[in-house]
């Protein structure tokens, strides 16, 4: 049996675990939740989706639909020759009236990407900057603070690199010159949720926050770039109506998120709540 003085030190021991457990608790992120608004049917819905003042633009592996972003009416489009070059559209992103887009080999090693540049007017393929052999799947790249930002995605099992998993996903910075300037590598806290796979979408926000998606879970992550070190900060988690992939925020309305759930072929626009941060 037990004698006073290990009594309270078992006692102590067990203060200590509590208070530790509720400050990691304290210390998590918090989720928060979108509303969706409405949806539109896109057959083209399986990649991702971008938006611009007046359109949206549906991602398929080798296709882009073009649609009216009142109506929901498809307008125009793209799509690619059969074994043609361009094969794992994977996300875009529009900039001054041109779509420019992650593309890659995937499934295919060793990974190769490039991005592929569309003219929004006539829906015409308008030129590409091969990224060539990379360690990781050039999955989503916007444009933010005169700089362009590419994430590389790793994954795990037969899907990837045999010596790189899910966790050596980075995201890098280019300049005009395309030359990487710096890197980041994703928290665990994000990591845990991406595996196996990866993130599919990710874009800069008007609050200057980088919102991220994975690839198969219900959920937007919020981060931030660190004071220091290489690791980006985790601000808050957005649980939203659909699964992973790229999506992009509407220009007009900072708020609106266009995603796309891939079994129903829709596209769905959610409003996002406010995130705060002491950034």
């Amino acid at each position: 049996m037990a004698n006073p003085k290990q009594r309270v030190m078992r006692a102590a021991g067990v203060v200590l675990l509590v208070a530790g457990v509720a400050a990691v608790q304290a210390s998590e992120p918090p989720t928060l939740q979108g509303e969706e608004v409405r949806r539109f049917e896109a057959a083209e819905a399986r990649q991702g989706v971008a938006v611009d003042a007046d359109h949206f633009y549906v991602i398929d592996n080798a296709a882009i639909g073009k649609y009216d972003k009142t109506t929901g009416e498809r307008v125009g489009g793209w799509r690619g020759a059969d074994n043609g070059a361009i094969t794992h559209l994977n996300s875009c992103t529009v900039q001054a009236a041109q779509l420019m887009c992650a593309h890659s080999n995937y499934p295919g090693v060793p990974m190769t990407s490039s991005m592929e540049r569309f003219d929004t007017a006539t829906m015409t393929h308008a030129g590409s900057w091969s990224l060539g052999i990379r360690d990781g799947s050039l999955t989503w790249a916007d444009r933010f603070d005169g700089a362009w930002w590419l994430t590389f995605a790793n994954y795990g099992g037969a899907r990837g690199h045999p010596l790189h998993d899910w966790r050596w996903t980075r995201l890098e910075r280019f300049d005009e010159t395309h030359h990487s300037t710096a890197g980041w590598v994703f928290p665990a806290s994000v990591l845990e949720r991406f595996a196996p796979m990866s993130s599919s979408g990710g874009t800069w926000g008007a609050d200057g926050l980088l919102y991220v998606s994975g690839h198969d879970h219900r959920e937007l992550y919020v981060l931030a770039l660190p004071d220091a070190g290489s690791v980006l900060e985790h601000i808050a988690t957005i649980a939203i109506p659909t699964a992973g992939q790229a999506f992009d925020l509407d220009p007009d309305e900072a708020r609106l998120l266009y995603s796309v759930n891939r079994g129903t072929r829709e596209v769905v626009v959610t409003r996002l709540p406010p995130v705060r941060t002491g950034h």
